[in-house]
C-alpha cells in the first residue's frame, strides 16, 4: 500500500531542516525523534509569482519565451545546447562534474504549478483513464488549491503529515501537490501500515475503500477499531495515537470524512485566503518528500528530500529529454510506474508539472496490456517502466493490435536493463528516443541518464552521463582512492541532488553521506573516457570466488542472450573451499526447456571458465520489494536452503 505522509508545509520541521548542501549529520533534535515513512510535508500551494517584464499571453501558444519553463537560466537555448555536450572526467580518473550553465531552480513545487498553469493553462495535464479524469493544468491547479485549503479547513496545520494509501489514482496526484507527503506501497498489511503511521506520527489518513482484494478499511479497523464509533475528525486511537484524521476517497464509511466534501470545503474564500497566508510561509528548501528506499538488501530507510531537490531533478530529467522542444502532441507521457516510487512521483508527476507536458495514468497498478492500451487511445509518445515491466509488454500476445504509431521515446529506469532488452524496446516500441536513467531515492532520484540522441549501443552499455550540477566519482574500495578510468569501484555522488538525510536516522545519514557530503551508492561502476558510466551491480551482492570479483550484472547481461532465457538473477552462495560459487536462478520462456548441462554448455568459450555458473538453479519468480526489485539477499538464502548448503 502506498502511504502518502504529508506535513502541511512541515512547521516545525522546516523551520530547522538543514539545507540542501548543509550538514546533514546532525540532523535536528526533530529529525532524530521523528521517523517518517517516506514522509512529504503537507504541501500549501505557494503564492503565484510571476517575473518581473515577463508579461505571458495566456491566449497566445507560446507566450513570451522569458516566462520560461519554470526554469530561472539566462538563455534556454545556449544553456540546453552546452548541456547536450556533455562532460568528460578530469586526469584519466573516474571523476567528472556535470555542466552548471542550466541555472537551478529556486521554486517550490506549489510554485511551479502556478507557473506552469500560468503559462498552458488550456494544456492537458492529467488523464486518468480508470475514473474517467482528463483536466488541464488550470483546473488541477484549482483543484490542487481547493484541496490544499480543504486540508487546513479541517484542522490541519503546518507541520502535520498526512499519508496517502491506495494505487495510482487521480487522488493520489491530488494529494501529491496538495501537500507533502510519505510513500508506502498500496499492499502493505496491518502491521506494515501501524509501523509507518507511528513512524511518522500520521495526523491524517486518505485511502479509497478498496482495491481487488484490499480492503483498506478493514485493514485499518484491525490496528484502529476506534474508527467505527469515532466523530469524523476526531478520532482518538490507542495503537495510532497522533492519528486523529481519517479520510475516505470514494465512500462515506464510519468515523470518515469524505474527500469530495474536504474539496468542497476549501472552495470557501475564508479557506483560500487562509491559504495563501500559509504559502508565503514556504522555502524550497523545505522538506516534501521522505520516501522510503526499496531495501533491496536489507530495512529500508526514509531518505528525505527537498523541494529543490525534486524540483531541480525533474527539471533536468526533461531538459535532457528535450521535453521544451517538443510539441504538446509528441510530449504525452504514459506512466505505469507506481506513483509511491521515485520514479512515477518525480519523474512522472514532477516532469509533467515542470514542462507543461501530459500525464497519462493507463491504470491503478501496473498492467502490462492497459500500458498499451493508453498508448493507443490516447496517442502516447513517451512511455516510462521498470525494466520487469517493459518485458511484460513487450510479450503481451496482442501486441501488434495496438497503435504504437506515435511513440518516440521514454525512460528506463529502476534496476538493471540487459542490452537485449534495450534494443528490443527501441525496435518493438518505436522509441527511438528511448533513455536509461540510474540513480537512487536520495538522489532525487536520477543522476546518470542517456540523452536522447546517444547512440543505440551506448544505451545499451551504459546508464548514460552525469546529470548537470553534480558530482561523480568512483573509488577503489581497497585504497580509498579514485579509480582509474575503466576500473570497478563503488560510485559516489555529491550535489543539489543529494537527500536532506535519512529521516530519524542521523548515523545512517553519517554512513551514507560523512563530512564530505559524497553520497555513498553501494554501487559498483566503471567510467569511460567519455563519461558513459556502466553499473555492475551492488557491492554487497558482488561474489568473491577464490579471490576472483565478479559481478552479477554482467552475467546476468550475458545469459539474456540465450534464446531460451526470460530473466535471470546472479547471487553467490557460500562454499567451504571457494568462499563463494555462482548460482544463477533462471526464468525460462514461455514453453521453452532446458538442462543445467545444457546452460553452462551454452557458457564455454563465450565467458571465462571462472565465472561460468556452478549452479543453475531454474525458478519461476523471485522475492520481490513492495515496488517490484529483486531482493537478492533473500533470492541467495533461498537458493542456499534449495542447494542444502
Amino acid at each position: 500500500m502506498a502511504v502518502y505522509v504529508g506535513m502541511l508545509r512541515v512547521g516545525r520541521l522546516c523551520a530547522r531542516s538543514p539545507g540542501v548542501m548543509g550538514a546533514r549529520v546532525g540532523l535536528s533534535r526533530v529529525w532524530q525523534e521523528v521517523g517518517l515513512w517516506g514522509v512529504r510535508p503537507l504541501r500549501v500551494l505557494a503564492p503565484r509569482l510571476q517575473a518581473p517584464g515577463t508579461e505571458c499571453k495566456l491566449g497566445s501558444r507560446l507566450g513570451k519565451r522569458t516566462f520560461s519553463l519554470i526554469n530561472d537560466r539566462k538563455s534556454a537555448s545556449s544553456s540546453g545546447e552546452m548541456d547536450r555536450t556533455a562532460t568528460l572526467p578530469v586526469g584519466g580518473l573516474s571523476y567528472v562534474q556535470g555542466h552548471t550553465t542550466l541555472h537551478l531552480i529556486n521554486k517550490t513545487v506549489g510554485q511551479c504549478l502556478d507557473a506552469t498553469a500560468q503559462r498552458v493553462p488550456d494544456r492537458e495535464a492529467l488523464v486518468v483513464h480508470h475514473e474517467n479524469v482528463r483536466l488541464t493544468f488550470a483546473q488541477l491547479k484549482e483543484e490542487v488549491d481547493k484541496a490544499a485549503s480543504g486540508l487546513l479547513s479541517i484542522g490541519l496545520c503546518k507541520g502535520d503529515r498526512l499519508g496517502m494509501w491506495g494505487p495510482n489514482s487521480y487522488a493520489w496526484v491530488l494529494m501529491q501537490l496538495a501537500t507533502a507527503q510519505v510513500s508506502v506501497n498500496p499492499a502493505y498489511q496491518a502491521m506494515e501500515v501501524e509501523y509507518a503511521l507511528k513512524k511518522v506520527g500520521c495526523k491524517a489518513l486518505v485511502f479509497p475503500r478498496q482495491f481487488k482484494t484490499q480492503h483498506y478499511y478493514n485493514i485499518l479497523k484491525q490496528i484502529c477499531p476506534e474508527v467505527e464509533k469515532a466523530q469524523p475528525g476526531d478520532l482518538k486511537s490507542q495503537r495510532l495515537p497522533d492519528l486523529t484524521t481519517v479520510i475516505s476517497v470514494d465512500a462515506p464509511l464510519p468515523g470518515t470524512l469524505l474527500l469530495d466534501e474536504v474539496v468542497a470545503a476549501g472552495s470557501q474564500e475564508q479557506n483560500l485566503a487562509r491559504l495563501r497566508h500559509t504559502q508565503q510561509l514556504l522555502s524550497c528548501h523545505d522538506p516534501i518528500n521522505i520516501q522510503f528506499t526499496s531495501g533491496t538488501t536489507g530495512s529500508p530507510k526514509g531518505a528525505t528530500l527537498s523541494h529543490y531537490n525534486i524540483v531541480n531533478n525533474s527539471n533536468m530529467i526533461g531538459e535532457r529529454l528535450r521535453l521544451h522542444q517538443k510539441p504538446p502532441d509528441t510530449s504525452r507521457v504514459v506512466l505505469p510506474n507506481p506513483l509511491y516510487h521515485c520514479l512515477g512521483s518525480v519523474g512522472g508527476t514532477m516532469v509533467s508539472l515542470m514542462h507543461g507536458v501530459t500525464l497519462i495514468l493507463s491504470s491503478p497498478v501496473f498492467d502490462g496490456k492497459k500500458a498499451l492500451e493508453a498508448i493507443s487511445r490516447e496517442r502516447g509518445s513517451l512511455l516510462y517502466g521498470t525494466p520487469t515491466m517493459f518485458v511484460d509488454i513487450l510479450n503481451q500476445p496482442d501486441f501488434s493490435s495496438y497503435d504504437i504509431s506515435a511513440m518516440c521515446g521514454g525512460v528506463i529506469g529502476g534496476s538493471p536493463a540487459s542490452p537485449e532488452l534495450i534494443r528490443a524496446i527501441i525496435n518493438k516500441l518505436n522509441m527511438k528516443e528511448l533513455v536509461v536513467v540510474y540513480g537512487a531515492t536520495e538522489n532525487s532520484p536520477v543522476t546518470f541518464m542517456n540523452f536522447t540522441e546517444d547512440a543505440v549501443e551506448r544505451k545499451a552499455g551504459s546508464v548514460g552521463r552525469i546529470m548537470p550540477h553534480t558530482e561523480a566519482q568512483i573509488v577503489n574500495m581497497g585504497t580509498g582512492t579514485l579509480a582509474e578510468l575503466n576500473t570497478p569501484g563503488e560510485l559516489c555522488i555529491r550535489g543539489y541532488c543529494v537527500m536532506l538525510g535519512y529521516w530519524g536516522e542521523p548515523w545512517k545519514t553519517e554512513e551514507a553521506t560523512g563530512q564530505d557530503k559524497w553520497y555513498r551508492t553501494g554501487d559498483i561502476a566503471m567510467m569511460d573516457e567519455q563519461g558513459f558510466c556502466k553499473i555492475l551491480g551492488r557491492s554487497k551482492d558482488m561474489i568473491i570466488r577464490g579471490g576472483e570479483n565478479i559481478y552479477p550484472a554482467e552475467l546476468e547481461n550475458f545469459f539474456h542472450t540465450h534464446p531460451q532465457v526470460q530473466e535471470v538473477q546472479v547471487v553467490g552462495v557460500k562454499d567451504d573451499r571457494m568462499g563463494e560459487e555462482i548460482c544463477a536462478c533462471i526464468q525460462l520462456k514461455k514453453g521453452e526447456k532446458t538442462t543445467a548441462e545444457e546452460i553452462k554448455a551454452f557458457c564455454k568459450g563465450k565467458i571465462s571458465h571462472f565465472k561460468i555458473p556452478r549452479y543453475i538453479v531454474f525458478v519461476t519468480n523471485y522475492p520481490l520489494t513492495v515496488s517490484g526489485k529483486v531482493q537478492k539477499f533473500k533470492l541467495r538464502e533461498q537458493m542456499e536452503q534449495h542447494l542444502h548448503l
